[in-house]
């Protein structure tokens, strides 16, 4: 069912940008259509986080739903961008992606695993495509759709355990508030190529980093993080 929900959830996301793009509508209406697509997953896919285990264990009671919800719009729009970009910013969710297949594997989540291989074989069939083509683009319908899919597969993962959050906030996140903070220093292509490197160097930590330790790298690079939402340049949520 929670693939189900997963595909209701983009097909909503899609009609709802097309749509605003179309009549030229007010952002907001694009919010209300990710907002929808996020309530499919909880209500129809099942997919919450009730608890919260950081040594003790936390039940968010009521706090359940607003919680989810708040993740999965947020994290949806996590690439955050307005306007057609350079094709090789898709080699961030890709390594993302990549990251999630292999933590599900070990962890043994069939959904996230599954999922997150078809999502980055499309990638990389879009970056492929467009090498060779010379057609294809990126703009805020598709970024918006890899988003929703991740923050999915965040809150997967998140329900076995709250330090799988790493996983969206240092080899997504990071990396874009990276890429938005040099991209006006140093050429679209350096940008991005210093951001995949950040993406990767952060992905393989996870695969190395004690539990224990990786926990302070979250604590400490999420604080990071949050001062740069303060500014809108560097916002992703």
């Amino acid at each position: 069912m929670l693939y189900l929900a997963l595909l209701i959830g983009i097909v909503l996301i899609v009609i709802t940008d097309k749509l605003t793009q179309a009549f030229k509508l007010s952002s907001i209406w694009g919010l209300i259509g990710q907002i929808c697509a996020s309530l499919v997953i909880i209500m129809v896919g099942k997919l919450e986080v009730s608890d919260i285990n950081l040594g003790n264990h936390f039940e968010l009671g009521y706090l359940t739903i607003p919680f989810t919800l708040l993740f999965l719009v947020g994290f949806t729009n996590v690439m955050n961008i307005e306007k057609a970009q350079n094709l090789s910013i898709l080699l961030l969710p890709f390594v993302s992606l990549v990251c999630f297949s292999m933590s599900a594997f070990i962890i043994g989540d069939p959904f996230v695993s599954i999922t997150g291989v078809c999502a980055s074989l499309t990638i990389m069939f879009i970056l492929l495509y467009g090498y060779y083509s010379g057609k294809a683009f990126v703009g805020r319908t598709l970024t918006t759709s890899i988003g929703f899919v991740t923050a999915v597969l965040s809150i997967a993962l998140i329900k076995i355990s709250i330090i799988t959050i790493y996983i969206p906030i240092f080899t997504l996140a990071l990396p874009f508030t990276l890429y938005y903070f040099i991209k006006d220093k140093f050429t679209s292509v350096q940008s991005i190529t210093v951001s995949t490197f950040i993406a990767i160097f952060f992905g393989v930590l996870i695969f190395i980093v004690p539990f224990h330790i990786m926990w302070y790298l979250v604590v400490g690079l999420s604080i990071i993080l949050i001062i740069t939402q303060f500014s809108r340049k560097y916002r992703f949520i």
